[in-house]
């Protein structure tokens, strides 16, 4: 990909991100149409699971005419934040393609404002939501803003980032307390010698794997500001009985129910960050082999030749707008940006040629049908922000 191509591509991204505010209409939003809300279907499970599978499968987008208002996500803004934060980092590098380190500066201090303002209340610690009820299979129905391990664990990293830069008390505080809320709030599966952190605080989601490794990750992020080793201790058991469930080869399943039993290609990258970030914030590198393990699988079994990157390990489609953009924050994360340079720079391209609107959007997934290419906000735009900030500064 060609310097003047990327440049080209994501300031159109950037351009339409900014002039939306940052906010947009999301795969599992479906619940948010005032007309659905009107109805008694609401008080219905299966009527709510079927609604929100309608929407997120539909490559048609009904959002406008069934009146889902465009809107700010948790993990989305988080995400915009952490863009923004190693755009800052170039401009201190001297590369201000983007915005100087004054002009980057406000758009950071804005945007952790707006993630300061969603943070759920009434838990034991810092933590955040998304803005929709959503209604998983029929085993449980999470009420908008329910804080999750995911969502927490994004705006957690991002606070962290925007701190390093701000030097701003009031969030290094909000971060601290992230600590309470995944010792006090969420439950504990047990599993051999260790457990798994929950999805959420809510009974359901309580055996995945990367769910529980984003708990860890938030426990390391306040140890390396507070040196509290209880964080440390738990973290690492979180860690190790990660690791102890990654398979011979290196992959991971989902979650340990017989329903979640398939390999993708972002949730092992998120794993991998999420070790990785385990051991930069604690200095305990004892799960370094887990680590080239799992990168190694990644790389080899996640992308084709051209770069095009696959969902499964062993099925390309649908190609999710998060396998391409995940690889390259993970690359960062992990050191490995310039080892795999190639591979990242084929697949971006290949991103840009397949997966991005004349309009600077990107869409949600192709598949070998009908493709969706609904400019979803947090799913598909904010996590593509991040990445090619990432790509930028790494490049």
């Amino acid at each position: 990909m060609t310097t003047i191509k990327f440049k080209k591509s994501f300031q159109k991204l950037k351009t339409y991100c900014e002039a939306e505010d940052f906010k947009g209409w999301d795969p599992y939003d479906g619940m948010n149409s005032k007309i659905f809300q009107a109805l008694p279907l609401k008080h219905w499970d299966l009527a709510r699971l079927a609604w929100i599978q309608g929407f997120k499968r539909s490559p048609i987008n009904f959002r406008k005419v069934l009146l889902v208002p465009k809107q700010h996500n948790s993990k989305g803004i988080a995400l915009f934040l952490l863009g923004y934060c190693r755009l800052y980092q170039a401009a201190l590098n001297g590369k201000k393609d983007f915005g100087t380190q004054a002009e980057l500066l406000e758009h950071i201090k804005y945007i952790t404002q707006l993630l300061l303002d969603m943070k759920a209340e009434g838990y034991s610690g810092a933590c955040w939501g998304y803005n929709f009820d959503w209604q998983a299979r029929r085993l449980f129905l999470f009420k908008k803003n329910t804080p999750t391990v995911v969502a927490t664990a994004f705006a957690v990293e991002a606070l962290v980032e925007s701190y390093k830069i701000t030097q701003d008390p009031k969030v290094l505080e909000v971060i601290k307390s992230s600590a309470d809320f995944v010792l006090k709030d969420l439950s504990r599966t047990p599993h051999k010698d260790g457990f798994l952190f929950s999805y959420s605080i809510k009974d359901g989601n309580n055996t995945v794997i990367n769910a529980s490794l984003l708990g860890a990750k938030i426990l390391s992020f306040v140890y390396h500001y507070t040196k509290e080793e209880s964080y440390k201790n738990l973290a690492a058991t979180a860690v190790d009985t990660a690791c102890q469930l990654q398979n011979e080869d290196g992959s991971w399943i989902y979650g340990l129910l017989p329903i979640q039993s398939w390999i993708d290609s972002f949730h092992t990258g998120f794993n991998l960050d999420a070790i990785e970030t385990y051991q930069q914030q604690t200095g305990d590198k004892t799960f370094q082999k887990y680590i080239d393990k799992g990168w190694k699988y990644y790389v080899d079994n996640f992308f084709e030749a051209d770069g095009k990157p696959k969902y499964y390990h062993n099925k390309t489609y649908p190609i999710d707008i998060h396998c391409p953009a995940q690889v390259i924050v993970t690359a960062s994360k992990l050191s490995q940006f310039k080892n795999q340079e190639d591979l990242l720079e084929k697949t971006l391209d290949w991103t840009v040629n397949n997966m991005q609107s004349k309009k600077g959007y990107f869409y949600y997934q192709v598949k070998k049908g009908m493709s969706s290419k609904i400019p979803y906000m947090r799913w598909s735009n904010a996590f593509m922000f991040n990445a090619m900030a990432h790509f930028y500064l790494e490049a």
